[in-house]
């Protein structure tokens, strides 16, 4: 859709688009509420600047609705479809790296209680194994932040995806 799509969206449609961009609440809210929008420059740079407020529970109940990464995504809904856009690299991923990915998955929930996220568009199978292990590493203040940080890059990237300038 173009950003005069977007603003002329009801509210409860223009909350279920937002909604699959990062499931937070507040975000939501006041993405919706800020519109019309003039461009998606002005649309993303709202995003972004909102997303620096995150806290911890706006990031776990967001974490909540991610698959694994290197998990098979069902499903046609929204979040589904951009979720295996995402991940599309781990298809060709090899057996080996696809078995050290779901050992560090399970690494990660258990020692920080949340799903591993990361910006899965646009890095290898190898490249995300590289930055889940050096991330469980992390101390849970750090983690917590760069975890914010790849919730922040997914949720601008699917925006740019769905909002076009004309």
């Amino acid at each position: 859709m173009n950003i005069d799509e977007f603003n002329a969206l009801d509210a409860a449609a223009a909350r279920e688009s937002v909604a699959v961009w990062a499931g937070i609440p507040s975000w939501v809210e006041t993405l919706v509420g800020g519109r019309p929008y003039g461009t998606v420059d002005e649309l993303v740079a709202r995003a972004a600047a909102l997303a620096t407020l995150w806290t911890r529970a706006d990031l776990d109940s967001a974490v909540a609705q991610h698959p694994r990464i290197g998990a098979r995504v069902t499903g046609e809904n929204a979040e589904a479809v951009a979720s295996r856009r995402e991940q599309a690299s781990m298809t060709d991923a090899a057996a080996d790296v696809a078995a050290r990915i779901a050992d560090g998955n399970a690494a990660y929930e258990a020692r920080f209680g949340r799903v591993f996220l990361i910006r899965a568009a646009g890095r290898s199978p190898e490249e995300m194994l590289a930055e889940l292990e050096r991330r469980l590493g992390n101390n849970d203040d750090a983690e917590a932040r760069e975890a914010a940080g790849q919730l922040a890059e997914i949720a601008l990237l699917r925006l740019q995806a769905a909002v076009t300038q004309g």
